[in-house]
């Protein structure tokens, strides 16, 4: 076999075509059977703008002048299926005569990579945006259900152990005549009250580092000191509980259904523990809670009923200097009053 025998069987086997034409005529003078095989299909042209009818000649010119090569690409329909090729046209002088070189590659097969690859690198981009969607969504879910400590904990190790804290306050409140109201109103509305006076106690309680443990009904507890062991946390939760009755007070007055709470505090050590296994909710038990339920089941519509561990450790805060009740209640209660 010839050398250019196995030249033509390796230009082949590759996918490349060649052709020659003549400078600046574009005539064409020569054909491998590569490139015949392409742009044959009805016989081929004999020239290069009728071969390749797009391709911009005064640019081809302008290039090569400067150059004397001018690469491209071009897609065209080849038995149903679009082929991609590189052209490579390079000047050349043989036997004393200009001629342009055209070398055209098979890429389709790259080309299809490529978009398989981009298609995937957008699934894969758009799945990725999916799943942090997906897991910011189960971490405010979580969030609304314990705290961060515990949640951070939970996120790192995958179990939560209980805790038990020394020194915390707690806050409960609920609205009296919470069951009659239920008979009254539309449960669509009971239920947007709901979740407008709760989301409006959370971010004031958040001001004040109190974090929401949970809401049973129409009650809502709280505890401050539990992330920051340093915190006036008795401080914190009577300014907390009297932000709450100066908003229900000013939200009455425009509102069309009028919130009557009752709110409760105490001072002791809780522990905090996730209960459940497949429902599981984050819950605290302890001192603390039982002396804030009692003092919020004694306290009269829009009154704050703290113990007295709670005024001990008010340690002279300035809203307390207004605030501070002075009548003391049965059972060592103290009424927190706002001026």
């Amino acid at each position: 076999m010839s050398i250019a025998a196995i030249n033509e069987q390796l230009l082949r086997a590759v996918g490349v075509g060649i052709a020659v034409f003549t400078y600046p005529e574009l005539s064409l003078q020569f054909k491998n059977e590569v490139f015949e095989t392409w742009f044959s299909d009805d016989g081929i042209a004999e020239n290069l703008p009728e071969i390749f009818p797009t391709l911009d000649i005064d640019n081809l010119f302008k290039v090569i002048e400067a150059s004397d090569h001018y690469a491209t690409e071009w897609s065209f329909r080849k038995k149903r299926r679009t082929m991609a090729i590189t052209q490579m046209f390079t000047r050349a002088r043989i036997s004393g005569e200009d001629v342009l070189i055209l070398e055209c590659q098979n890429i389709t097969r790259i080309r299809e990579l490529e978009s398989m690859i981009e298609s995937y690198s957008t699934m894969v981009e758009r799945n990725t945006r999916e799943i942090q969607r997906e897991k910011e969504q189960v971490e405010k879910l979580l969030l609304n259900v314990m705290p961060r400590g515990v949640y951070d904990e939970y996120k790192n190790f995958g179990v939560v152990s209980p805790q038990k804290y020394d020194s915390v306050s707690v806050m409960v409140l609920d609205f009296i005549g919470f069951t009659k109201t239920i008979d009254k109103v539309a449960p669509a509305t009971l239920v947007s009250e709901l979740n407008e006076l709760f989301s409006a106690f959370d971010r004031i309680g958040e001001q004040f580092g109190c974090e929401r443990i949970r809401t049973t009904g129409d009650m809502y507890l709280c505890v401050a000191g539990m992330q920051d062991a340093s915190m006036n946390h008795a401080a914190a939760a009577s300014n907390a509980a009297l932000r709450f009755i100066r908003y229900i007070r000013r939200r009455n007055e425009n509102a069309d259904l009028s919130w009557k709470c009752r709110v409760g505090i105490g001072t002791g050590s809780v522990i905090g523990s996730v209960v459940g296994v497949q429902k599981y909710v984050y819950d605290v038990f302890g001192e603390a809670v039982v002396t804030a339920n009692i003092a919020r089941q004694e306290a009269q519509a829009l009154e704050i009923l703290a113990t007295q561990d709670v005024i001990n450790n008010l340690n002279g805060e300035p809203e307390h200097e207004k605030a501070r009740s002075v009548s003391a209640r049965e059972a060592g209660l103290f009424s927190l009053v706002s001026t």
